[in-house]
Protein backbone atom coordinates (compact mmCIF):
# COMPACT_ATOMS: atom_id res chain seq x y z
CA UNK A 1 0.00 0.00 0.00
CA UNK A 2 1.36 3.34 -0.85
CA UNK A 3 2.01 5.67 1.84
CA UNK A 4 -0.95 8.23 2.31
CA UNK A 5 -1.12 11.66 0.38
CA UNK A 6 -3.52 13.17 3.40
CA UNK A 7 -3.34 12.08 6.67
CA UNK A 8 -5.82 13.12 9.71
CA UNK A 9 -4.99 12.36 12.87
CA UNK A 10 -6.42 12.66 16.17
CA UNK A 11 -9.09 15.41 14.90
CA UNK A 12 -11.24 17.19 17.45
CA UNK A 13 -13.58 19.85 16.84
CA UNK A 14 -16.23 21.51 19.24
CA UNK A 15 -18.78 24.09 19.43
CA UNK A 16 -19.76 26.30 22.28
CA UNK A 17 -18.76 23.22 24.33
CA UNK A 18 -20.49 20.55 22.17
CA UNK A 19 -18.41 17.94 20.57
CA UNK A 20 -18.50 17.45 16.78
CA UNK A 21 -15.48 16.39 15.81
CA UNK A 22 -13.76 13.83 18.63
CA UNK A 23 -10.39 11.75 17.65
CA UNK A 24 -11.03 11.30 13.85
CA UNK A 25 -8.61 9.59 11.72
CA UNK A 26 -8.56 9.30 7.91
CA UNK A 27 -6.19 8.52 5.59
CA UNK A 28 -6.21 9.08 1.78
CA UNK A 29 -3.71 7.91 -1.25
CA UNK A 30 -3.12 9.41 -4.34
CA UNK A 31 -4.91 7.11 -6.63
CA UNK A 32 -8.08 6.09 -4.90
CA UNK A 33 -11.58 7.03 -4.42
CA UNK A 34 -12.37 7.09 -0.57
CA UNK A 35 -16.21 7.21 0.35
CA UNK A 36 -16.96 9.42 4.26
CA UNK A 37 -19.46 7.88 5.34
CA UNK A 38 -22.31 8.45 7.77
CA UNK A 39 -25.87 9.65 9.06
CA UNK A 40 -26.80 13.09 10.09
CA UNK A 41 -24.74 14.74 12.46
CA UNK A 42 -22.24 12.20 12.14
CA UNK A 43 -19.43 14.93 11.39
CA UNK A 44 -18.41 14.87 7.60
CA UNK A 45 -19.20 18.61 7.20
CA UNK A 46 -17.34 19.73 10.12
CA UNK A 47 -14.56 16.90 8.79
CA UNK A 48 -14.37 18.72 5.75
CA UNK A 49 -14.85 22.30 7.10
CA UNK A 50 -12.14 21.29 9.53
CA UNK A 51 -9.71 20.03 6.43
CA UNK A 52 -10.57 23.26 4.26
CA UNK A 53 -9.91 25.73 6.92
CA UNK A 54 -13.35 26.94 7.08
CA UNK A 55 -13.11 25.71 10.57
CA UNK A 56 -10.33 25.71 12.92
CA UNK A 57 -9.62 22.41 14.59
CA UNK A 58 -9.19 22.35 18.36
CA UNK A 59 -6.79 19.33 18.53
CA UNK A 60 -5.23 17.19 16.08
CA UNK A 61 -3.08 16.63 13.11
CA UNK A 62 -3.43 17.32 9.36
CA UNK A 63 -0.58 16.25 6.95
CA UNK A 64 -0.57 16.77 3.22
CA UNK A 65 2.42 15.41 1.48
CA UNK A 66 3.99 14.51 4.58
CA UNK A 67 3.59 18.34 5.66
CA UNK A 68 1.59 19.02 8.34
CA UNK A 69 -0.54 21.94 7.17
CA UNK A 70 -2.81 24.77 8.67
CA UNK A 71 -5.04 26.35 6.17
CA UNK A 72 -6.60 29.45 7.43
CA UNK A 73 -9.66 29.29 4.63
CA UNK A 74 -10.54 27.45 1.69
CA UNK A 75 -8.26 29.87 -0.36
CA UNK A 76 -5.41 28.72 1.06
CA UNK A 77 -6.77 24.91 0.95
CA UNK A 78 -6.77 25.37 -2.58
CA UNK A 79 -3.15 26.52 -3.28
CA UNK A 80 -1.87 23.80 -1.00
CA UNK A 81 -3.68 21.51 -3.44
CA UNK A 82 -7.09 20.90 -1.79
CA UNK A 83 -10.23 21.55 -3.80
CA UNK A 84 -14.07 21.24 -2.63
CA UNK A 85 -17.63 20.84 -4.76
CA UNK A 86 -20.28 20.79 -3.08
CA UNK A 87 -23.97 19.48 -3.86
CA UNK A 88 -24.83 23.26 -5.02
CA UNK A 89 -22.25 24.25 -7.72
CA UNK A 90 -20.60 26.95 -6.34
CA UNK A 91 -19.86 28.86 -9.57
CA UNK A 92 -21.55 32.04 -11.33
CA UNK A 93 -24.06 30.75 -13.69
CA UNK A 94 -24.29 34.31 -15.52
CA UNK A 95 -20.80 33.83 -16.51
CA UNK A 96 -19.45 31.50 -19.23
CA UNK A 97 -17.82 28.16 -18.85
CA UNK A 98 -14.43 29.35 -19.87
CA UNK A 99 -14.87 32.15 -17.34
CA UNK A 100 -16.64 30.42 -14.47
CA UNK A 101 -13.18 27.40 -14.92
CA UNK A 102 -10.60 31.04 -14.65
CA UNK A 103 -12.55 32.90 -12.84
CA UNK A 104 -9.79 34.65 -10.06
CA UNK A 105 -6.85 33.76 -12.45
CA UNK A 106 -7.96 34.86 -16.14
CA UNK A 107 -5.20 34.78 -18.77
CA UNK A 108 -4.17 38.91 -19.08
CA UNK A 109 -3.12 40.49 -22.24
CA UNK A 110 -2.31 44.18 -21.83
CA UNK A 111 -3.67 44.34 -18.70
CA UNK A 112 -7.19 43.07 -19.97
CA UNK A 113 -8.48 39.40 -20.40
CA UNK A 114 -7.05 37.51 -22.75
CA UNK A 115 -10.63 35.89 -24.18
CA UNK A 116 -9.11 34.03 -26.93
CA UNK A 117 -6.65 32.40 -24.65
CA UNK A 118 -9.17 31.64 -21.96
CA UNK A 119 -11.55 30.05 -24.41
CA UNK A 120 -8.74 27.88 -26.12
CA UNK A 121 -7.47 26.93 -22.45
CA UNK A 122 -10.75 26.04 -21.45
CA UNK A 123 -11.51 23.84 -25.04
CA UNK A 124 -8.31 21.59 -23.80
CA UNK A 125 -9.57 21.01 -20.50
CA UNK A 126 -13.15 20.26 -21.61
CA UNK A 127 -11.79 17.62 -23.95
CA UNK A 128 -9.17 16.29 -21.71
CA UNK A 129 -12.82 14.94 -19.72
CA UNK A 130 -14.31 14.10 -22.51
CA UNK A 131 -16.57 17.01 -22.59
CA UNK A 132 -18.21 18.55 -25.75
CA UNK A 133 -19.28 21.67 -24.55
CA UNK A 134 -18.98 25.28 -26.10
CA UNK A 135 -16.35 27.10 -23.77
CA UNK A 136 -18.36 30.58 -24.73
CA UNK A 137 -21.80 28.53 -23.63
CA UNK A 138 -23.18 30.26 -20.26
CA UNK A 139 -22.95 28.36 -17.68
CA UNK A 140 -26.74 28.29 -16.09
CA UNK A 141 -27.77 27.30 -19.50
CA UNK A 142 -26.25 23.88 -18.87
CA UNK A 143 -27.52 20.72 -17.17
CA UNK A 144 -26.47 20.49 -13.39
CA UNK A 145 -24.16 17.28 -14.17
CA UNK A 146 -21.95 19.50 -16.48
CA UNK A 147 -22.08 22.63 -14.15
CA UNK A 148 -21.08 20.03 -11.37
CA UNK A 149 -18.21 18.67 -14.09
CA UNK A 150 -16.89 22.31 -14.56
CA UNK A 151 -16.67 22.92 -10.86
CA UNK A 152 -14.45 19.37 -10.96
CA UNK A 153 -12.56 20.53 -13.66
CA UNK A 154 -12.16 24.27 -11.74
CA UNK A 155 -10.92 22.45 -9.09
CA UNK A 156 -8.99 19.86 -9.80
CA UNK A 157 -6.98 22.56 -12.26
CA UNK A 158 -6.92 24.86 -9.20
CA UNK A 159 -5.55 22.27 -6.34
CA UNK A 160 -4.46 19.24 -8.14
CA UNK A 161 -3.68 16.67 -5.37
CA UNK A 162 -6.84 16.16 -3.22
CA UNK A 163 -10.61 16.54 -4.67
CA UNK A 164 -13.23 16.90 -2.06
CA UNK A 165 -16.78 15.76 -3.50
CA UNK A 166 -19.52 16.45 -1.02
CA UNK A 167 -23.18 14.95 -1.88
CA UNK A 168 -22.50 15.75 -5.76
CA UNK A 169 -24.93 13.15 -7.27
CA UNK A 170 -27.92 14.28 -5.33
CA UNK A 171 -29.16 15.91 -8.12
CA UNK A 172 -28.59 13.94 -10.75
CA UNK A 173 -30.27 10.98 -12.47
CA UNK A 174 -28.58 7.94 -13.52
CA UNK A 175 -27.29 8.53 -16.69
CA UNK A 176 -25.82 11.98 -15.22
CA UNK A 177 -24.34 9.92 -12.25
CA UNK A 178 -22.28 7.63 -14.82
CA UNK A 179 -21.01 10.50 -16.92
CA UNK A 180 -19.78 11.77 -13.42
CA UNK A 181 -18.52 8.40 -12.25
CA UNK A 182 -16.28 8.46 -15.37
CA UNK A 183 -14.70 11.52 -14.97
CA UNK A 184 -13.83 10.46 -11.33
CA UNK A 185 -12.25 7.15 -12.24
CA UNK A 186 -10.38 9.05 -14.93
CA UNK A 187 -8.98 11.37 -12.30
CA UNK A 188 -8.26 8.29 -10.22
CA UNK A 189 -6.37 7.11 -12.58
CA UNK A 190 -4.03 9.91 -13.09
CA UNK A 191 -2.96 9.90 -9.34
CA UNK A 192 -5.62 12.42 -7.94
CA UNK A 193 -6.85 11.25 -4.31
CA UNK A 194 -10.64 11.96 -4.18
CA UNK A 195 -12.65 11.69 -1.18
CA UNK A 196 -16.44 11.21 -2.32
CA UNK A 197 -19.40 12.21 0.89
CA UNK A 198 -22.62 10.48 -0.21
CA UNK A 199 -25.50 8.78 1.31
CA UNK A 200 -26.06 6.37 -1.70
CA UNK A 201 -24.79 3.17 -0.62
CA UNK A 202 -25.11 1.63 -4.41
CA UNK A 203 -23.11 4.01 -5.47
CA UNK A 204 -20.36 3.65 -3.41
CA UNK A 205 -19.41 0.21 -4.11
CA UNK A 206 -19.77 0.99 -7.66
CA UNK A 207 -17.18 3.58 -7.75
CA UNK A 208 -15.17 3.83 -4.41
CA UNK A 209 -11.93 1.90 -3.17
CA UNK A 210 -12.37 2.44 0.14
CA UNK A 211 -14.71 3.86 3.04
CA UNK A 212 -14.52 5.55 6.43
CA UNK A 213 -17.23 5.58 8.87
CA UNK A 214 -18.57 8.28 11.56
CA UNK A 215 -21.07 8.48 13.90
CA UNK A 216 -21.67 11.21 16.26
CA UNK A 217 -18.78 12.71 15.54
CA UNK A 218 -16.54 9.77 16.16
CA UNK A 219 -14.41 7.44 13.67
CA UNK A 220 -16.33 3.91 13.75
CA UNK A 221 -13.97 2.19 11.22
CA UNK A 222 -12.46 1.97 7.71
CA UNK A 223 -12.86 -0.29 5.45
CA UNK A 224 -12.15 -1.60 1.74
CA UNK A 225 -14.45 -2.05 -0.41
CA UNK A 226 -13.50 -5.34 -1.75
CA UNK A 227 -13.61 -6.29 1.44
CA UNK A 228 -16.75 -5.76 3.20
CA UNK A 229 -20.73 -5.50 2.32
CA UNK A 230 -23.54 -3.28 2.50
CA UNK A 231 -24.90 -4.87 5.45
CA UNK A 232 -21.68 -4.54 7.49
CA UNK A 233 -21.51 -0.58 6.25
CA UNK A 234 -25.38 -0.01 7.02
CA UNK A 235 -24.87 -1.81 10.49
CA UNK A 236 -21.74 0.63 11.00
CA UNK A 237 -23.67 3.21 10.72
CA UNK A 238 -26.71 3.13 12.50
CA UNK A 239 -24.75 1.58 15.17
CA UNK A 240 -26.72 -1.27 15.73
CA UNK A 241 -25.90 -4.99 15.43
CA UNK A 242 -28.72 -7.39 14.01
CA UNK A 243 -28.24 -9.42 16.83
CA UNK A 244 -30.14 -7.44 18.64
CA UNK A 245 -32.32 -9.22 20.45
CA UNK A 246 -35.67 -6.47 20.45
CA UNK A 247 -38.68 -7.37 21.83
CA UNK A 248 -41.66 -6.07 20.36
CA UNK A 249 -45.58 -5.10 20.78
CA UNK A 250 -48.31 -7.60 19.46
CA UNK A 251 -49.21 -5.46 16.66
CA UNK A 252 -52.56 -5.12 15.33
CA UNK A 253 -53.60 -6.32 11.97
CA UNK A 254 -53.61 -3.96 8.92
CA UNK A 255 -57.13 -2.10 8.61
CA UNK A 256 -59.09 -3.35 5.82
CA UNK A 257 -61.46 -1.67 3.56
CA UNK A 258 -60.85 0.85 0.98
CA UNK A 259 -57.74 3.40 1.06
CA UNK A 260 -58.18 6.99 2.38
CA UNK A 261 -55.07 7.84 -0.17
CA UNK A 262 -53.46 5.78 -2.60
CA UNK A 263 -50.78 7.16 -5.18
CA UNK A 264 -50.14 5.41 -8.34
CA UNK A 265 -46.85 5.50 -10.31
CA UNK A 266 -46.09 8.54 -8.14
CA UNK A 267 -42.72 10.11 -8.55
CA UNK A 268 -40.56 13.03 -9.50
CA UNK A 269 -37.28 13.29 -11.75
CA UNK A 270 -34.14 13.36 -9.88
CA UNK A 271 -35.92 13.38 -6.78
CA UNK A 272 -38.07 9.78 -6.06
CA UNK A 273 -38.49 6.85 -8.13
CA UNK A 274 -42.48 6.44 -9.59
CA UNK A 275 -44.15 4.20 -6.30
CA UNK A 276 -47.45 3.23 -5.55
CA UNK A 277 -48.63 3.26 -2.21
CA UNK A 278 -51.46 3.11 -0.31
CA UNK A 279 -52.89 3.85 3.45
CA UNK A 280 -56.32 2.91 4.70
CA UNK A 281 -57.99 4.50 7.87
CA UNK A 282 -56.27 3.98 11.05
CA UNK A 283 -53.21 2.89 9.57
CA UNK A 284 -50.07 3.63 10.08
CA UNK A 285 -47.00 3.13 7.64
CA UNK A 286 -43.32 3.79 8.62
CA UNK A 287 -41.02 4.67 6.30
CA UNK A 288 -37.00 3.84 6.73
CA UNK A 289 -34.27 4.00 4.82
CA UNK A 290 -31.02 5.50 5.57
CA UNK A 291 -30.41 9.63 4.88
CA UNK A 292 -30.77 10.54 1.31
CA UNK A 293 -33.07 7.35 0.53
CA UNK A 294 -35.77 9.53 -0.47
CA UNK A 295 -37.60 9.48 2.77
CA UNK A 296 -38.32 13.47 3.22
CA UNK A 297 -38.55 13.58 -0.69
CA UNK A 298 -41.40 11.04 -0.71
CA UNK A 299 -43.06 13.06 2.40
CA UNK A 300 -42.79 16.16 0.54
CA UNK A 301 -44.67 14.59 -3.08
CA UNK A 302 -46.92 13.44 -1.19
CA UNK A 303 -47.70 16.37 0.23
CA UNK A 304 -47.21 19.11 -2.77
CA UNK A 305 -44.18 20.94 -1.55
CA UNK A 306 -42.56 19.13 -4.77
CA UNK A 307 -44.75 18.79 -7.71
CA UNK A 308 -44.77 14.87 -9.01
CA UNK A 309 -43.50 14.22 -12.80
CA UNK A 310 -45.62 11.43 -12.90
CA UNK A 311 -48.41 9.36 -11.35
CA UNK A 312 -51.78 10.25 -9.85
CA UNK A 313 -52.95 10.45 -6.17
CA UNK A 314 -56.82 9.45 -5.22
CA UNK A 315 -58.07 10.59 -1.94
CA UNK A 316 -60.94 8.19 -1.20
CA UNK A 317 -60.90 7.05 -4.52
CA UNK A 318 -61.07 10.15 -6.11
CA UNK A 319 -58.65 11.99 -8.23
CA UNK A 320 -56.62 15.20 -6.16
CA UNK A 321 -53.95 16.76 -7.75
CA UNK A 322 -51.53 18.07 -5.89
CA UNK A 323 -50.03 20.73 -7.26
CA UNK A 324 -48.96 22.71 -3.91
CA UNK A 325 -49.14 22.54 -0.04
CA UNK A 326 -52.37 24.79 -0.50
CA UNK A 327 -54.34 21.97 -2.83
CA UNK A 328 -52.94 19.24 0.35
CA UNK A 329 -54.26 20.66 2.85
CA UNK A 330 -57.71 21.45 1.41
CA UNK A 331 -57.94 17.67 0.36
CA UNK A 332 -57.29 17.11 4.42
CA UNK A 333 -53.63 16.14 4.51
CA UNK A 334 -51.05 17.78 7.12
CA UNK A 335 -47.08 17.72 7.14
CA UNK A 336 -44.91 17.68 10.07
CA UNK A 337 -41.43 18.39 8.82
CA UNK A 338 -38.26 17.34 9.52
CA UNK A 339 -36.62 20.42 10.22
CA UNK A 340 -38.53 21.66 12.49
CA UNK A 341 -37.04 24.74 13.38
CA UNK A 342 -36.37 25.70 9.98
CA UNK A 343 -39.94 24.27 8.15
CA UNK A 344 -41.63 24.06 11.27
CA UNK A 345 -42.15 26.81 13.70
CA UNK A 346 -41.82 30.31 13.40
CA UNK A 347 -40.13 30.89 16.16
CA UNK A 348 -41.07 34.76 17.09
CA UNK A 349 -44.50 33.87 16.72
CA UNK A 350 -46.47 32.69 19.99
CA UNK A 351 -47.68 29.00 20.92
CA UNK A 352 -51.28 30.46 19.73
CA UNK A 353 -50.75 31.76 16.43
CA UNK A 354 -47.89 28.75 15.75
CA UNK A 355 -51.19 26.15 16.69
CA UNK A 356 -53.75 28.43 14.17
CA UNK A 357 -51.16 28.63 11.38
CA UNK A 358 -52.41 25.77 9.03
CA UNK A 359 -56.16 26.71 10.03
CA UNK A 360 -55.86 30.35 8.98
CA UNK A 361 -54.06 29.65 5.71
CA UNK A 362 -56.91 27.20 4.74
CA UNK A 363 -59.74 30.14 5.57
CA UNK A 364 -57.62 32.56 3.75
CA UNK A 365 -56.00 35.29 5.33
CA UNK A 366 -58.95 37.66 4.01
CA UNK A 367 -61.16 35.78 6.41
CA UNK A 368 -59.40 35.51 10.06
CA UNK A 369 -60.09 33.69 12.85
CA UNK A 370 -61.57 35.86 15.63
CA UNK A 371 -59.39 35.77 18.62
CA UNK A 372 -61.52 34.15 21.21
CA UNK A 373 -61.60 31.37 18.34
CA UNK A 374 -58.05 31.38 18.09
CA UNK A 375 -57.65 31.05 22.01
CA UNK A 376 -60.40 28.38 22.03
CA UNK A 377 -58.44 26.09 19.48
CA UNK A 378 -54.98 26.83 21.48
CA UNK A 379 -55.87 26.10 24.78
CA UNK A 380 -57.56 22.74 23.87
CA UNK A 381 -54.69 21.42 22.01
CA UNK A 382 -52.36 22.73 25.17
CA UNK A 383 -54.32 20.59 27.03
CA UNK A 384 -54.67 17.89 25.23
CA UNK A 385 -51.37 17.36 24.27
CA UNK A 386 -49.96 18.36 27.55
CA UNK A 387 -48.25 20.97 25.45
CA UNK A 388 -45.87 22.80 28.50
CA UNK A 389 -45.67 26.42 28.55
CA UNK A 390 -46.98 29.50 30.75
CA UNK A 391 -48.53 31.13 28.67
CA UNK A 392 -50.15 30.69 24.64
CA UNK A 393 -49.09 33.88 24.07
CA UNK A 394 -45.26 32.83 25.20
CA UNK A 395 -43.20 33.17 21.91
CA UNK A 396 -42.97 29.13 20.66
CA UNK A 397 -38.94 29.52 20.42
CA UNK A 398 -38.41 29.19 24.14
CA UNK A 399 -40.25 26.25 24.66
CA UNK A 400 -38.56 22.96 24.53
CA UNK A 401 -37.47 20.58 21.81
CA UNK A 402 -40.40 18.12 22.43
CA UNK A 403 -43.08 21.03 23.30
CA UNK A 404 -42.52 22.61 20.20
CA UNK A 405 -43.07 19.67 18.07
CA UNK A 406 -46.11 19.22 20.21
CA UNK A 407 -47.30 22.33 18.82
CA UNK A 408 -46.38 21.47 15.31
CA UNK A 409 -48.45 18.71 16.06
CA UNK A 410 -51.66 20.50 17.50
CA UNK A 411 -51.35 22.85 14.32
CA UNK A 412 -52.26 19.82 12.02
CA UNK A 413 -54.49 18.13 14.40
CA UNK A 414 -56.70 21.59 14.51
CA UNK A 415 -57.36 21.32 10.67
CA UNK A 416 -59.05 17.81 11.39
CA UNK A 417 -57.12 15.96 8.74
CA UNK A 418 -58.03 12.28 7.32
CA UNK A 419 -53.87 11.97 6.38
CA UNK A 420 -50.89 13.15 8.31
CA UNK A 421 -47.50 12.85 7.24
CA UNK A 422 -45.33 13.30 9.88
CA UNK A 423 -41.45 13.51 9.35
CA UNK A 424 -39.02 12.36 12.33
CA UNK A 425 -41.45 13.51 14.70
CA UNK A 426 -39.24 12.57 17.58
CA UNK A 427 -35.82 13.32 16.62
CA UNK A 428 -34.12 15.61 19.05
CA UNK A 429 -36.54 15.76 21.88
CA UNK A 430 -36.28 13.89 25.57
CA UNK A 431 -37.30 10.90 26.58
CA UNK A 432 -40.72 11.96 27.74
CA UNK A 433 -41.45 13.64 24.74
CA UNK A 434 -40.64 11.05 22.21
CA UNK A 435 -42.88 8.26 24.68
CA UNK A 436 -45.90 11.12 24.46
CA UNK A 437 -45.33 11.36 20.63
CA UNK A 438 -45.17 7.55 20.12
CA UNK A 439 -48.55 7.21 21.92
CA UNK A 440 -50.53 10.44 20.24
CA UNK A 441 -49.27 8.19 16.87
CA UNK A 442 -51.02 5.24 17.98
CA UNK A 443 -54.09 7.01 19.72
CA UNK A 444 -54.44 9.13 16.04
CA UNK A 445 -54.51 5.49 14.60
CA UNK A 446 -57.05 4.30 16.64
CA UNK A 447 -59.27 7.19 15.98
CA UNK A 448 -59.21 6.34 12.08
CA UNK A 449 -56.48 8.73 10.85
CA UNK A 450 -54.09 7.56 8.21
CA UNK A 451 -50.86 7.90 8.54
CA UNK A 452 -47.42 8.17 7.27
CA UNK A 453 -44.33 7.88 9.67
CA UNK A 454 -40.86 8.95 8.68
CA UNK A 455 -38.42 7.92 11.44
CA UNK A 456 -34.95 6.71 11.68
CA UNK A 457 -35.34 5.31 14.91
CA UNK A 458 -35.91 1.66 13.68
CA UNK A 459 -36.66 0.66 17.03
CA UNK A 460 -39.45 3.23 17.35
CA UNK A 461 -40.93 2.44 13.84
CA UNK A 462 -41.78 -1.11 14.78
CA UNK A 463 -43.64 0.48 17.42
CA UNK A 464 -46.50 1.46 15.45
CA UNK A 465 -46.20 0.34 12.16
CA UNK A 466 -48.92 -2.18 10.33
CA UNK A 467 -46.49 -2.25 7.04
CA UNK A 468 -43.00 -0.49 6.60
CA UNK A 469 -41.77 1.15 3.51
CA UNK A 470 -38.41 0.63 2.87
CA UNK A 471 -36.44 2.86 0.59
CA UNK A 472 -32.95 2.95 -0.83
CA UNK A 473 -31.03 5.07 -3.25
CA UNK A 474 -34.44 7.31 -3.96
CA UNK A 475 -36.27 4.01 -4.56
CA UNK A 476 -39.48 2.46 -2.84
CA UNK A 477 -38.04 -1.32 -2.67
CA UNK A 478 -41.52 -2.66 -1.03
CA UNK A 479 -43.08 -3.27 2.50
CA UNK A 480 -42.68 -5.15 5.03
CA UNK A 481 -45.16 -6.66 6.95
CA UNK A 482 -46.26 -9.31 10.24
CA UNK A 483 -43.48 -10.59 11.61
CA UNK A 484 -40.93 -8.90 9.11
CA UNK A 485 -41.31 -5.22 11.15
CA UNK A 486 -37.89 -5.67 13.21
CA UNK A 487 -34.77 -3.92 13.52
CA UNK A 488 -32.70 -6.63 11.92
CA UNK A 489 -35.26 -7.10 8.66
CA UNK A 490 -35.55 -3.58 7.97
CA UNK A 491 -31.88 -3.33 7.96
CA UNK A 492 -31.11 -6.16 6.10
CA UNK A 493 -33.53 -4.61 3.63
CA UNK A 494 -31.76 -1.46 3.25
CA UNK A 495 -28.53 -3.05 2.70
CA UNK A 496 -30.36 -5.10 -0.11
CA UNK A 497 -29.96 -8.87 1.27
CA UNK A 498 -33.68 -8.99 1.90
CA UNK A 499 -35.89 -8.08 -0.95
CA UNK A 500 -39.64 -6.97 0.55
CA UNK A 501 -43.25 -7.69 -1.33
CA UNK A 502 -42.48 -4.80 -3.79
CA UNK A 503 -43.86 -1.38 -3.96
Amino acid sequence: MSEPLLAIENLGKSFAGMTALAGVDLTLRAGEIHALLGENGAGKSTLIKTLTGVYRRDGGTIRLAGTEIHPADSREAQSLGIGTVYQEVNLLPNLSVAENLFLGRQPMRFGFTDGRTMRRRSAELLASYGLDVDPAATLGQLSVAVQQLVAIIRAVDVSGKVLILDEPTASLDAAEVETLFAAMRRLRDQGLAILFVTHFLDQVFAVCDRATVLRNGRLVGERAIKETSQMEIVTMMLGRELTEAVSHPVRAAAPDGPPRVAFRGFGRKRSVEPFDLEIRPGEAVGVAGLLGSGRTETARLVFGADRADTGEALVDGKPVRLTNPRAAIQAGFGYCPEERKVEGIVGDLSVRENIILALQARRGWTKPLPMREQVRIADRFVKALDIRTTDIEKPIKLLSGGNQQKAILARWLATEPTFLILDEPTRGIDVGAHAEIVRLIESLCADGMAMLVISSELEEITTYSSRVRVLRDRRHLGDLTGDEINPAAIMRTIAGTDAPARA
